[in-house]
């Protein structure tokens, strides 16, 4: 085994995440409530309360020894911890979010402008096209594509996404060495060869669980800018996805496709709720105010880093609905200040993306 040291701190945010029966949220009220370090407050601090007690005494050595072991055994394993860098902010808009990311591949990827493509596990051909299409015209452009690794419309849109220019990442349900399922160990190669990333907030050697699921669907909305649906029944983990998406104030795409098929009719559904219905990538492209030409292979480097970059702050602009949007309620979706939001907002009206009316700001049509 290869011997990487890991931090005193990657080991305190461990032990923290290994505590699986505590929400996330609690470790981090108690790092706030003390205003320290993950490490002193596990081991330096005098007179704690009885709740922080109870907290460590959830702690699992022995999924901590595995992580470990796991870290250290290959230079392509990365721990990504809630106070890192590499640690991507979308990630902090979450209720309980994950302590620890388990990571093989390219870690700062996570912090790259992101779009999400999901879908049925059972779907038609037809489907996996689009999907795979889908992805390839995003990753053309330099964007990621992020999708969950499983059959179906997930692992066409991480196929389409190694085509192109862009990566694509694989948000998995269980733990970084469980590739599930496992006739997709082939895949998840490739995109870790490719210079995308697999990751994981369930420690090494947990298999699926069907809770599991739902918990790495919200990763899933929360990285991305915006999460394409492709196929979809009524009653499924992708309408989660998008519901989540949705809620943290998220573009959500719908593909729309046959009444007679029953996996069509999520799509059908999210496009009634006020999902963008998209039957071509230029259509994500127009939501974004992107244009596919920007971002060719052919134009300047430094200008190409700049525009992609600057998707990066374009949430804000998907966190404005087509009705009347509160000034307060767009700053809350996004987690920053009412200044800043005002400032970006003035930007988006002289762009003509979006337009002040009494009680906030709407998003005009076509935008």
């Amino acid at each position: 085994m290869q011997s990487i040291l890991l931090s005193s701190q990657e080991q305190a945010w461990l032990h923290m995440a290994s505590a699986q029966r505590v929400a996330s949220k609690q470790w981090l009220e108690a790092l706030d409530h003390y205003q320290c370090s993950a490490l002193t407050l596990l081991t330096d601090l005098p007179n704690v309360s009885v709740e922080l007690n109870e907290l460590k005494a959830a702690i699992a050595p022995g999924l901590v020894e595995k992580a470990i072991n796991w870290a250290c055994s290959n230079p392509a394993h990365h721990l990504v911890y809630f106070g890192s860098s590499f640690y991507p902010d979308a990630l902090k808009q979450l209720v309980s979010p994950p302590l620890v990311l388990f990571v093989i591949g390219e870690p700062e990827l996570l912090k790259k402008p992101q779009v999400a493509i999901v879908g049925s596990r059972r779907a038609s051909n037809a489907g996996k096209t689009t999907a795979q299409e889908f992805a390839q015209g995003l990753s053309a452009v330099g964007i990621t594509v992020t999708s969950g690794l499983a059959t179906g419309i997930d692992s066409a849109a991480h196929r389409g996404g190694l085509t192109g220019n862009g990566r694509t990442i694989a948000v998995m349900g269980t733990g970084p060495d469980v590739i599930y399922p496992s006739k997709n160990k082939a895949l998840a190669n490739s995109i870790v060869d490719a210079g995308g990333a697999i990751i994981s907030e369930f420690f090494p050697g947990q298999g699926p669980k069907p809770w599991h699921f739902p918990r790495r669907n919200r990763i899933i909305a929360a990285l991305s800018m915006g999460t394409v649906v492709v196929e979809a029944k009524i009653k499924s983990g992708t309408l989660i996805t998008a519901n989540l998406a949705a809620d943290l104030g998220k573009e959500v795409f719908a593909v729309p496709g046959s009444i007679f098929h029953a996996y069509t009719e999520g799509c059908h559904w999210l496009i009634q709720q006020g999902a963008k219905l998209v039957t071509k990538v230029n259509d994500i492209f127009d939501e974004f105010a992107i244009e596919p030409q920007q971002l060719s292979l052919g134009v300047d480097v430094e200008k190409q880093k700049s525009e992609v970059n600057s998707l990066a702050t374009d949430k804000l602009l998907a966190s404005v609905d087509y009705d009347i949007t509160a000034i307060d309620v767009i700053a809350q979706r996004n987690a920053v200040t009412v200044d800043k939001v005002m400032a970006s907002l003035l930007e988006y009206e002289l762009r003509g993306l979006v337009a002040a009316v009494p009680g906030g700001y709407v998003k005009l049509r076509g935008k």
